[in-house]
């Protein structure tokens, strides 16, 4: 195929996907809202169903449905897998009026970087690709409905269930957003702990009698606080729920951790700390309890995607993209898995934009469409 032509082809369709991702950012998908991000993921299959593809549904109880867009099922060949997640983070209502809108070559709104972007430049390049009769392998997009919460809603079947369909595959492109001339080849993993202190009640005025659970807490977060290595172990306590009344002892204190590791060596070092701090007392009286509420392992850089992203870079040079270097990431994503199944796996190519995870957040449009020549070239071109 000739890659003028495939890009030519992406350069007219791009007009069409940016009011495609418009339309699948103004339905709002946080991830405990199962309706709303089946409500964006079904709008992408309609879409993707209407020009010629093959959709797939892994349905769910609790969290959004898996969906798959396939294509060329039928070629004897190595598939070459796209994956993103459609959910979000924000409750609906919290972004302003409008809650989508376009600013010259920025376009604002709940997941328009994170991940939904991502997700229309893959389709976008597969429809460019089927547009012009590509037949070398088969594609997939999978369209991931509960990353943001590391699959806390499904209890793992989700990913699970992408993985073990991608498995053989020649390569995972995950779509997060990410920065202009770079590829995420590794990112941290994410431990998230529930740690309870239970204390003793009693009135304040005789506080020395009793064991404040607020205290107790405070003494174990500044130990747990001091993991600050961006290269290694980070902890940070972002929520703390305690006491009722200033004048009583709080009998109960919880909070949580978000502690980031860069190898499963580092995990298990965070775990005994974890431990260590919580069988620790700072005030007699008190005992503290520990639960995981998610975990999500880390992206290490694998001899297979750091190879990839060779192939990848020898891919853009010959077609006039941009070379990218390899970065490691501090946030985690479902990239993970893939390459934990042994799958050359790569994040965060070709789109980018700032401001993730908050109101202001934004993706470069222009940038979409260079993400999605990336994914184009790299399924013309990429050899097993």
């Amino acid at each position: 195929m000739n890659c003028d032509l495939l890009f030519a082809e992406l350069e007219k369709l791009f007009p069409e996907y940016m009011d495609i991702l418009e339309q699948d950012c103004l339905l709002e998908s946080p991830t405990a809202d199962k309706a709303g991000v089946d409500a964006a993921s079904y709008y992408l299959a309609e879409v993707a169903k209407k020009k010629g593809f093959e959709i797939e549904v892994f349905p769910q109880p609790v969290s959004g449905d898996v969906i798959g867009i396939l294509m060329n099922k039928e070629v004897d060949a190595k598939q070459l897998v796209y994956s993103g997640h459609i959910d979000t983070v924000h409750p609906k209502g919290l972004f302003p009026a409008p809650v989508v809108r376009r600013e010259g070559d920025k376009m604002h709104g709940p997941g328009t970087l994170d991940c939904k972007g991502g997700l229309v430049a893959a389709l976008m390049a597969m429809d460019a690709l089927k547009r012009l009769g590509y037949k070398k392998r088969p594609l997939a997009l999978w369209i991931m409905p509960d990353e943001e919460t590391s699959s806390l809603q499904s209890n793992k079947a989700t990913i699970n269930y992408i993985v073990e369909r991608a498995k053989g595959a020649v390569a995972f492109l995950n779509v997060e957003g990410g920065a202009y001339g770079e590829a995420v080849v590794s990112r941290k993993g994410i431990l998230r702990y529930e740690l309870t202190v239970h204390g003793i009640a009693g009135h304040s005025s005789k506080c020395p009698k009793y064991a404040n659970a607020v205290t107790e807490a405070a003494h174990k977060i500044i130990e747990l606080e001091k993991m600050k290595d961006l290269a290694g172990l980070t902890c940070n306590c972002g929520v703390i729920h305690g006491g009722t009344v200033a004048n009583s002892v709080c009998a109960e204190c919880v909070f949580f951790t978000d502690i980031r590791f860069a190898t499963l060596a580092e995990k298990d070092e965070a775990v005994e700390i974890v431990k260590r701090v919580a069988e620790t007392v700072h005030v007699p009286g008190c005992t503290c309890t520990v639960r995981e509420v998610s975990y999500r392992p880390p992206m290490e850089a694998t001899v297979e995607n750091l190879s990839l992203l060779d192939k990848i870079n020898e891919i853009s040079a010959e077609v006039g993209l941009p070379h990218m270097e390899p970065k490691h990431a501090l946030g985690g994503s479902d990239a993970a898995y893939a390459t934990i199944a042994g799958i050359p796996t790569l994040d965060s190519i070709g789109y980018d934009g700032m401001d993730c995870h908050s109101v202001k957040e934004y993706v470069n449009m222009p940038s979409i469409l260079l993400a999605a020549k990336y994914f184009a070239a790299t399924a013309e071109y990429i050899e097993d």
